[in-house]
Parts: structure tokens; C-alpha cells; sequence
């Protein structure tokens, strides 16, 4: 009968699981994830001849850090793709091939048109007004002059329609992703046609959405991410 007893309170009741205080190096590794990554994403990886390879010490230098926490930075970036390990060489900036990056952008379609739907749902009228006011600075024929800026611009665009979704699952599984498109998009906006292409897409997006058009703005989401899988088949030979 005891025994029994024991067994129940210890169902009830089972240990503390006792864990060791966090010291500042994990503080670190998430200081030099993010500066990392944010590196990582600006870089042009598909303009450069060659792999890109990452000094750990120099890195650890130019963050006045230990390498501990940079090894774990980098350990994360490798687990989300950014970068890979290679034995007894180093660590290197992973170069997509053309059938992952347009594997990432069939993806992201589908995660981006979702997001419109549900703007068109639920989003208020204030948030799809400030989709307007992107692309202001580029009327008058003034796009090319600005393709850099316009390129930000674009992907701010993106991260907005993702975000107004207002689905907090969506835009997690779209974060880590969306790093990934943001160096294609940079890569590809000044290609062919591509950035006048884009901004009327933009707006014909925009409208849809004020409109609250649930199927149409959804389509043409969907229509607009696939384009870019389409050019990056065509056109991206650099991946290869």
C-alpha cells in the first residue's frame, strides 16, 4: 500500500529538473548569430567567383569575442542552410543550386499568397494603405536611378504582405526562408525587365488587396513568386 502511494505521489510530483545558470556566452552566440546572418544575407553570393570562406578566429576578432560563441553561431547558420562545414577546409557560405533556390521560391509562393488571403480577410484598411506609400519615390520614370533602393524596397514589400497575415505559424516557417529569397531578389531585380515588371505587379497586388479581392489578390501573389521561379530557370545560369 505504501509503495503504491509512492508511486502516485511521485506521478503527481516529479522532480525538479535542476538546470546551471546562463552565463553570458550563450548572450554572445545570439550577438553573433544575428550579426552573422545579417552579413550572410547582404552578401552578393551568386556574383562572386568561387566559394566564400569564413575565418573563425578573424571573425571572432572583428566581434572582440571568443570563437566558443562564434562556433555556435555558426553551428546554427549550418543547421538553417546559410552555411556548411566542411572537414579539415573550414566553413563556407553555401551557394543555392538553381533547383533549391527555385524549390525556395515555389515555397514561398505558396506561404505568400496564403498571406494574402488572409490580408484580405482580416488586415485593416490603415495597414494595406501603407503599402501605397513603398513606392512612392519611384514614380516618373525614376526606377532605374534607384534600383538599389528600389531592390530594399521589394523586399520590404514582401516581408510586409507576409506579416500583415497576422498568422503568427506563417510568418515563423516564412523567416527563415525569406533570408534566403532576399539574396535571389537582390541578385535578380536588375535582370531583363524585371524591376518594371515587378512595381506593376506591386500595385495590381495592392489593389486587390484594398479591394478585398480574397481570390484574385491570392492569384496574382502566387503569379508574381512564380515569375521569379520562372526567370531563375531561364535566365539564372550563374547557379549552375
Amino acid at each position: 500500500m505504501s509503495s503504491i502511494s509512492t508511486r502516485n505521489r511521485t506521478a503527481e510530483s516529479p522532480e525538479r529538473v535542476s538546470l546551471a545558470p546562463l552565463g553570458d556566452t550563450s548572450t554572445f552566440a545570439d550577438r553573433a548569430y544575428r550579426a552573422l546572418r545579417e552579413v550572410i544575407v547582404s552578401l552578393d553570393v551568386y556574383g562572386q567567383p568561387g566559394e566564400m570562406r569564413l575565418d573563425e578566429r578573424r571573425l571572432a576578432q572583428d566581434l572582440g569575442i571568443s570563437r566558443t560563441p562564434v562556433r555556435e553561431a555558426m553551428a546554427q547558420l549550418e543547421r538553417e542552410g546559410f552555411v556548411r562545414s566542411i572537414p579539415r577546409r573550414g566553413v563556407y557560405v553555401v551557394r543555392k543550386t538553381k533547383r533549391e533556390v527555385i524549390e525556395m521560391i515555389t515555397a514561398w509562393a505558396a506561404l505568400e499568397s496564403m498571406a494574402a488571403r488572409l490580408i484580405t480577410l482580416n488586415a485593416a484598411d490603415e495597414e494595406i494603405a501603407r503599402l501605397h506609400a513603398m513606392f512612392t519615390t519611384f514614380e516618373n520614370g525614376q526606377l532605374h536611378a534607384k534600383l538599389d533602393e528600389y531592390s530594399e524596397v521589394n523586399i520590404q514589400f514582401h516581408q510586409a504582405i507576409i506579416a500583415m497575415s497576422h498568422n503568427r505559424v506563417l510568418i515563423d516557417l516564412a523567416e527563415n526562408l525569406f533570408a534566403h529569397m532576399r539574396i535571389i531578389r537582390r541578385k535578380t531585380i536588375g535582370e531583363e525587365d524585371r524591376a518594371d515588371r515587378s512595381i506593376r505587379d506591386h500595385m495590381n497586388i495592392i489593389q486587390a488587396l484594398e479591394n478585398r479581392e480574397t481570390d484574385r489578390a491570392e492569384t496574382l501573389v502566387r503569379q508574381h513568386a512564380l515569375g521569379l521561379a520562372e526567370h531563375v530557370a531561364r535566365h539564372a545560369d550563374y547557379l549552375d
